[in-house]
């Protein structure tokens, strides 16, 4: 993958949380740094918006986790957890990232999706019409399709302590 990236390139970044949260706390036993990657995802280019979709619990117990995403200057998006019947919990943004992707794509040069998940490659297929597409993510949870689909990746694993929080 050859791209160009140039300081006067407009760049849309879209956050996963609950895909890279999910991931960091299962390969790594950690919490993601979301300053760093934003900082990397945007590469030294022009950033127009940064949106991370989350989750929200009964207890609110993640209230300072989004004030401090805010803080970073990434807008956030939430809904709540589904509980169903049986006790099953569902927490999905999947839609809603697209939906606001392809929005966001004819005002920006570049998308960039922070997730693995291998859903939205139809998504990345479909912008790269448009624009530019990178991808961000724990390279070793991601899906091959999403990395081969992509204009250019950005494998998290590669520096895992710069990503992580807690590492000593």
């Amino acid at each position: 993958m050859s791209i160009i990236k140039h300081k006067e390139q407009r760049v849309g970044v879209f956050i996963d949380t609950q895909n890279l949260y999910h991931t960091a706390k299962n390969l790594y036993k950690r919490k993601v740094n979301f300053g760093a990657i934003l900082k990397d995802a945007v590469a030294g280019r022009k950033l127009v918006r940064a949106i991370a979709y989350l989750i929200t619990t009964e207890s609110g117990e993640e209230k300072a986790f989004f004030e401090a995403l805010e803080k970073l200057g990434i807008e956030t998006k939430s809904k709540d957890l589904q509980i169903f019947a049986g006790g099953a919990k569902k927490g999905d943004w999947d839609v809603g990232l697209a939906i606001d992707a392809v929005r966001m794509a004819p005002k920006v040069d570049v998308i960039v999706i922070v997730s693995g998940d291998g859903d939205f490659v139809p998504l990345v297929e479909y912008l790269k019409n448009t624009c530019q597409v990178e991808v961000v993510t724990f390279g070793r949870s991601a899906s091959a399709k999403l990395k081969e689909a992509t204009d250019d990746f950005l494998d998290l694993d590669q520096n895992s302590r710069k990503y992580l929080i807690g590492f000593k």
